[in-house]
């Protein structure tokens, strides 16, 4: 369960394992969240690069698992992400992934050569994806489950990164409310290109849904594009998705510049 918020679910308790993330240490939400869980009596592990994270764990003598400091904390995403993977291997609570892990790398390491700077926009997909999406309204479809969070993070970094409004939904619950916002033909909905991230592992149901959505509103919006994950396991197609949406928000910043 992933909290955002100052507040904690009364459920939280002495069986409950917290993980408080903030980069920096200062972000004020978290901190209140996390003097909550420890109120609660539940087991916090506190994952940042120092700040009030720092001084609190040493006042109540919680886990601290210090990150590098000095970057954007939207690129310390491999700091703060694989530490929590590995502490719950070693509790028990899910199975070692390390093939997973490795395999997820060796992706990584062959896109960050298909979309470097380097490489021509022919074989980039990355600078494909910006290109379309310059002096355009971005709106990010994932679906619930794996890609719900990459979806999120696409719209954050666009934000971030590129300086420029971008949204996201998921399916299957777009169906029910979103795809409403179509029917009426107007000059917003012109601007709107969506980026459906597709999972070659995803239900059947749900690439049957996004197959009709695109048929009802594509002559309603400018574009709709698909991006499909790489690699077999779960780590590898998520990681792939996530890194294809940084390296589009960074070639769109180029272009807004």
């Amino acid at each position: 369960m992933v909290i955002r918020g100052y507040d904690v679910p009364k459920f939280v308790g002495e069986d409950s394992l917290v993980f408080a993330v903030s980069y920096s240490g200062n972000t004020e939400e978290t901190i209140s969240a996390l003097k909550k869980s420890l109120e609660a009596k539940a087991k916090v592990i506190a994952l940042t690069s120092g700040g009030k994270f720092a001084e609190l764990s040493k006042d109540k003598n919680f886990l601290f698992i210090k990150v590098p400091a000095g970057i954007q904390p939207r690129a310390a995403i491999p700091y703060l992400f694989f530490p929590m993977l590995k502490v719950l291997e070693r509790m028990g609570l899910i199975k070692e992934r390390n093939q997973e892990i490795k395999e997820a790398l060796e992706i990584l390491h062959g896109l960050c050569k298909e979309y470097s700077s380097k490489s021509p926009l022919k074989n980039n997909l990355a600078k494909k994806v910006a290109l379309n999406l310059y002096q355009h309204l971005p709106l990010v479809y994932g679906s619930e489950g794996l890609l719900e969070a990459v979806a999120m993070r696409w719209k954050t970094q666009i934000n971030e990164n590129s300086k420029w409004p971008c949204f996201w939904n998921v399916f299957s619950e777009l169906d029910h409310n979103e795809i409403v916002g179509y029917e009426i033909e107007n000059n917003i909905n012109r601007l709107v290109k969506i980026i459906y991230l597709k999972d070659k592992e995803g239900p059947l149901r749900i690439n049957q849904r996004r197959e009709i959505t695109q048929k009802i509103i594509s002559n309603k919006v400018a574009e709709f594009i698909t991006c499909q994950s790489s690699g077999k396991g779960k780590l590898a197609r998520m990681f792939s998705l996530i890194y294809l949406g940084d390296m589009v928000s960074y070639y769109l910043a180029i272009l807004n510049q």
